[in-house]
């Protein structure tokens, strides 16, 4: 196996890890966050943005479009079909996944860790509730569909444009 076919497996590898991370967030985690009243919803998204930050995350996170890159770099052929799968896996993740988490989700997280919801009235907490959650879970959902997107486009190169040895 060649060094670019392991790191576009790679790719497909982490670019699924983090899609699924994202799927499970559109289609159970928000649903069962939903219910909960407005402190205990913030409370748990504190919670969960504080231990989401770990190196786990960090290396699948940061690593798929590392390896998106180079794969695109790696099989740059402007005549095939695999490059261009690679190239629009790569651009939707890069946009749809790390643009939309840098300047969507990352602020209205750190706009919730601000709170101190030890002292914050009813009002407030709604208030920061409404501020919040609707917008997070949109933009999440915009990060779903990018990084299934670039999933698709992973698995379709890789089951129809095998590399020649």
């Amino acid at each position: 196996m060649k060094s670019q076919d392991i790191i576009l497996a790679l790719a497909t590898i982490f670019s699924a890890i983090i899609s699924g991370l994202f799927f499970s967030y559109t289609f159970s985690v928000n649903l069962g966050l939903h219910k909960l009243n407005d402190k205990a919803f913030l409370m748990a998204m504190q919670n969960i943005n504080k231990e989401i930050l770990n190196s786990a995350f960090y290396c699948c996170f940061l690593g798929t479009p590392i390896l998106l890159f180079m794969a695109t770099i790696l099989f740059f052929d402007l005549y095939s079909p695999k490059f261009y799968l690679i190239l629009a896996a790569c651009l939707s993740y890069i946009i749809g996944v790390i643009v939309v988490t840098g300047t969507q989700n990352v602020p209205l997280n750190n706009q919730l860790a601000s709170i101190d919801l030890s002292i914050s009235s009813e009002k407030s907490l709604r208030l920061a509730r409404d501020a919040f959650e609707k917008p997070w879970v949109f933009w999440n959902n915009i990060r779903t569909c990018s990084s299934l997107l670039t999933l698709t486009c992973l698995v379709i190169n890789l089951v129809f444009f095998k590399s020649k040895n």
